[in-house]
Formats: structure tokens, sequence, C-alpha cells
């Protein structure tokens, strides 16, 4: 038999698990409308996001708190070549900033691999 003690230990972890909330994404797809979310206390200043490692889009800051929204062909290349959303796929995302105390800021979106790339590296892991 088990002890009580033992028993709300274990409610106790099961209730805590169940209250977990995983931190939010920082980069945001939806359809054609990327979403570049800060929900930290500090602001972000000189913000760059690449798409795919060629196309980008600069933002001059992102307050603490705030967020930012683009439609996906506001995002130009280096001779002013436009993403278009219906013929490509969006397969990088990263985003750099500078934080106040001038330490920088890189965020890279995790994308799922999907197809017989997913299942080899999948078969990989194992």
């Amino acid at each position: 038999m088990r002890s009580p003690l033992a028993l709300s230990a274990i409610v106790v972890g099961v209730l805590a698990a169940g209250c977990y909330k995983p931190p939010p994404e920082v980069l945001i797809l939806n359809g054609n409308v990327l979403t570049v979310d800060n929900r930290t206390k500090h602001d972000w200043s000189n913000v760059e996001v690449w798409l795919n490692t060629y196309y980008r889009a600069a933002f001059s800051s992102i307050p603490a708190g705030g967020r930012m929204q683009a439609p996906l062909n506001y995002f130009v290349a280096g001779f002013g070549q436009r993403f278009n959303f219906d013929r490509m796929q969006v397969r990088d995302l990263r985003l750099t900033a500078k934080l106040p105390d001038g330490t920088p800021l890189e965020v890279k979106k995790e994308f799922e691999v999907d197809g017989l790339d997913g299942v080899l590296k999948k078969m990989n892991k194992k």
C-alpha cells in the first residue's frame, strides 16, 4: 500500500505537468503573414528577419511585449526580388537583433520535417 505522502507527490507532479506551458514562439507563420512576438522584458533593436537565408525584412525595433507583422512578400533579396509565397516554400526563418545592453539575440524557427527526409531523420535518431 502506498503512503499518503507518495500519493500527494504523484498528484502534485501530474498537476504541475498539466500546468506547464511551453514558451511562446517568437516567429509565427500564419499563411502568408509572419508575426514576430517579443514576449521578453527587453526591447529589441536592429531587428532583421531572414527568410530562406536570401530574403530579408528589417525593423528598427520591437518593444518589450510587442509584436510586428509582415506579409511574406515584404521580404526582399539583395537585387530587389520579392519572396513569392505562391511559388516558393519557406524552409528557413531566422531573427537577429540587439538587446539594450548590446548583446546579440538570435532565434531560428524549427520546422518539422515531413516526407522522406522526416522518416530518414527519425530512423537515424533511433
